[in-house]
């Protein structure tokens, strides 16, 4: 492409405080280095961990800022040394690196990536600790090694991953966060088995895969709880089997659900990020076993929070997921190629 190697100038949506509407302005987009690459972003979605940290409430927040990491779009053009994506490919940014390299990556027990994570927490890039963004010579900083509100971005080469080209680009940017968010709480951190009764609380995006994933999993009874009772229709397709709305109940909802599945769920999963919620959550599931509390919205609680909101010693599998337990990268691209198969079944 013409633009290898330029700095490119494109319109991008900058945070340039906190609480304060984003601007769009001209930002200059310098070409990547060494382990990096330039992407063409296509389409972007708005996730709670955006708002977040634009509300000034995220400790890692910084300004001014280029928000957004849930994105699909097209290399413009590579660093030296990068071999696993070319210009021209389709690839979904991937906040959560993957360097297949580092003893998190080796021990198979966290997709928590140690490779990049000490520059991407303070808005640079690895390579010289600076960022790629500007406007009229005025640094920008990176957001979770992404930054997708932007028309051109640059990443680090083990933050993003090849997808298949006819995937539709619209639809697989949601695999840059949330639909692996749930997915990976029930697959992987909660294992959600055969037969099990699991409760929803929060049917957006990430509530919505829990059920995905649930239903997959083979759940007997997938118990959908939120506010908003138009979110029902919607999540029928999705596998939920029964819907509660906490407003339609004069008892704690946990109650109302104990009482609605003989002592307790299975499994509970916590798509809010609200630590009241969280609490509802873990106390709907029978002491036997408890289930995995996925949450949405980075940073929005923390175990301290929980521990001094209630008890949790007759409940030991109190687990929180850290957006998805996945191997990121691989399992984006392994997530479309599931998508594409299952959208020529006609499902």
């Amino acid at each position: 492409m013409a633009t290898q190697g330029q700095v490119i100038t494109c319109k991008a949506a900058v945070a340039w405080e906190p609480n304060k509407p984003l601007v769009i302005e001209d930002v200059q987009v310098a070409p990547p280095q060494a382990g990096e690459v330039r992407v063409k972003i296509l389409f972007t979605a708005l996730c709670h961990t955006d708002a977040y940290t634009w509300s000034g409430k995220d400790p890692e927040g910084l300004f001014p800022c280029i928000l957004g990491h849930e994105a699909a779009g097209i290399v413009e053009s590579v660093g030296e040394g990068v071999t696993e994506v070319q210009p021209g490919d389709h690839v979904i940014p991937c906040y959560q690196a993957e360097c297949k390299e580092c003893k998190f990556c080796k021990s198979g027990k966290t997709n928590l990536c140690g490779k990049v994570r000490s520059a991407t927490g303070v808005g640079v890039m690895m390579n010289d600790r600076k960022s790629r963004f500007s406007v009229n010579g005025k640094p920008i900083y990176h957001f979770m090694g992404t930054s997708t509100f932007s028309q051109y971005t640059v990443v680090h080469d083990v933050s993003v991953a090849k997808i298949d080209p006819i995937a539709p680009l619209n639809k697989v940017c949601l695999l840059g966060c949330g639909v692996p968010t749930g997915l990976g709480a029930v697959w992987n951190t909660a294992k959600v088995e055969a037969g099990s009764i699991v409760a929803i609380f929060g049917l957006g995006t990430v509530g919505l895969a829990v059920a995905e994933g649930a239903k997959a999993a083979g759940a007997s009874r997938i118990i959908g709880i939120d506010i908003d009772p138009k979110k029902f229709d919607t999540a029928k397709n999705f596998g939920v089997t029964e819907f509660v709305n906490p407003k339609d109940h004069e008892k704690p909802i946990q109650q109302v659900l104990v009482d609605l599945t003989d002592g307790g769920v299975d499994y509970s999963f916590e798509c809010i990020g609200n630590v009241s919620v969280m609490r509802a959550a873990l106390e709907c599931c029978h002491k036997v076993r408890l289930g995995n509390l996925g949450h949405s919205g980075r940073g929005c609680f923390r175990s301290g929070d929980i521990n001094s909101s209630f008890p949790v010693s007759d409940r030991p599998g109190l687990e929180g997921n850290c957006f998805w337990w996945f191997q990121e990268p691989f399992t984006s691209a392994l997530a479309c190629g599931k998508i594409l198969e299952k959208g020529n079944q006609g499902g």
